[in-house]
Parts: structure tokens; C-alpha cells; sequence
């Protein structure tokens, strides 16, 4: 904490990104020359950490123009990002442009994963590109295709166990990326949380969803938007949670089914 000119600093974000032009395919997850080599088995250790749960998983990479496709009900789009120093909400995060997570969900039986109306259908219909939240028409998808055992899509555990898998995915090319230069990213961007002495104080009230079986929001994981150590609003008993805005900003929730 310093001050600056009657303001109070509490907290620096310095988050620096990585631009991907190609997601391929690999024997070992890596970037190199803007291009993302996912590991082409990893599917496999997904299934089995939760083989009681999950009985299919799919990871596809689906290209720019590649929307008319039809696609299980969206579950979540995510970033990828990493902690490289500090938690949530300050340090240094590095994240990847150019690329989003879609994690889609069906049970065996073809029930769709889905609380309040499903979303399956083709891709292109279904998304608006380019909003807050959803990838650019330019991105490339990592599509996770998650297929639950029958009767699972409806309860808890069973989409949370697809967000771990999800996340245990996201958490490899995580691995790499905290290693990264920083020196040699595309862009980068500092964000304060500060306080102003005699100034208005601000608030943004935001409702997240957590009710019912599984309509859950998670809360401050270990990575940006990441899954594992995060707090499941239903469990924290929908209580208002303060977060500061440089939290918020390095994906401090993460919403759930």
C-alpha cells in the first residue's frame, strides 16, 4: 500500500498477454511461434479421474468460420490465464488472445446439461461473437465436449465434475504459460485498486446464479476463472461477497452450469 498524490494504492495488476494464432494437435502441450500444441491424449487422464461420473470426453479445436456446426448445450466459455505472481487480483497474470474454452455438456441418455432452457444447437446461432463474455468470430474454440452418465446432467456433482475436467485441461497449457517471458508478450496492461480520500465511493452490485441442484457460481480460485480452491456460492449460503474490481477484472468467479 502507498500513496500517490492523495490516493491510497492497495493493489497492482499487471496482466500480459500472449497472442495465438493456431491451436494444433501434439504429443506434449507447449506454445511456441503463437502457436498452442495441446497434448492429443490428454482426454484420456480427463475420463479417468472421474470415470465414475464421466463416460466421454471429447476436445476438439474448432477454427474461425467453423460456427455451422452443431454443438451440446454451452456450459461455460472461458480464457485462458495463469498466475505468475501474487493471487487473484494482484501480481502478474499472463493470459492467451486469440483462443477461448467451450465446455458443452449431455448425459448418455442425450439429456442436455441445462438448468433454466438448453443451448444446444448449431454454434453459430446459438452465441452472439464478440461480447462481453463470448468469444471474438476471429478466436479459435478448444471445444470440451463432456458426455456425463446417465441421470448426472441434472445434479451437482456431475456438471461440476465436467468443469474439473475442463479446468484440469486448461490447467496444462496453464503450466506453460506461467513460464513464459514475459519480456515477449504481445501487449501489456496495469491496473490499480485504488483508494481516493473525499472522492464518491463507488459500488457495482453484480447477482450471480446459485440456486437450486446445480445453478452454482464459484469464487475465487487459485487461477484466473480457474476452477480448483474456488467457493461455491450455494456452499458459502448466497451470502453478498466483496470482491475489489482488480479481482473481478483477473476472474475472480467463474460461472458454473
Amino acid at each position: 500500500m502507498r500513496c500517490v498524490e492523495n490516493e491510497i494504492e492497495m493493489r497492482k495488476l499487471l496482466i500480459k498477454t500472449f497472442h495465438i494464432e493456431n491451436v494444433e494437435f501434439s504429443k506434449k502441450t507447449l506454445i511456441e511461434n503463437k502457436t498452442l500444441y495441446l497434448r492429443e491424449n490428454i482426454k484420456l487422464d480427463l475420463i479417468q479421474e472421474a470415470v465414475d461420473m464421466i463416460k466421454n470426453i471429447e476436445v476438439k479445436i474448432i477454427n474461425p468460420k467453423e460456427h455451422d456446426i452443431f454443438v451440446n448445450s454451452i456450459m461455460d466459455f472461458s480464457p485462458i490465464a495463469t498466475k505468475v505472481l501474487g493471487k487473484i487480483g494482484d501480481g502478474i497474470t499472463h493470459t492467451l488472445t486469440g483462443v477461448y474454452v467451450m465446455l458443452t455438456g449431455v448425459d448418455e441418455m442425450g439429456i442436455q446439461v441445462a438448468e433454466f432452457g438448453s443451448s444446444e444447437g448449431i454454434l453459430a446461432k446459438q452465441v452472439v461473437f464478440g461480447r462481453a463474455g463470448t468469444p471474438n468470430a476471429t478466436d479459435i474454440i478448444i471445444h470440451v465436449d463432456v458426455v456425463l452418465k446417465n441421470g448426472l446432467g441434472s445434479v451437482r456433482i456431475g456438471p461440476t465434475a465436467a468443469h474439473r475436467a475442463c479446468d484440469r485441461l486448461v490447467q496444462e497449457v496453464r503450466e506453460y504459460l506461467k513460464k513464459m517471458n514475459g519480456k515477449e508478450c504481445n501487449e501489456k496492461f496495469e491496473y490499480f485498486d485504488k483508494i481516493k480520500p473525499g472522492k464518491k465511493k463507488v459500488v457495482i452490485i453484480k447477482q450471480v446464479a446459485g440456486q437450486g441442484a446445480m445453478y452454482d457460481t464459484q469464487l475465487l480460485g487459485k487461477e484466473p476463472g480457474g476452477f480448483e480452491s474456488g467457493r461455491s456460492i450455494i456452499d458459502l449460503g448466497n451470502v453478498p461477497i466483496i470482491l475489489s474490481p482488480n479481482e473481478y477484472r483477473d476472474g475472480a468467479l467463474r460461472a458454473m452450469h
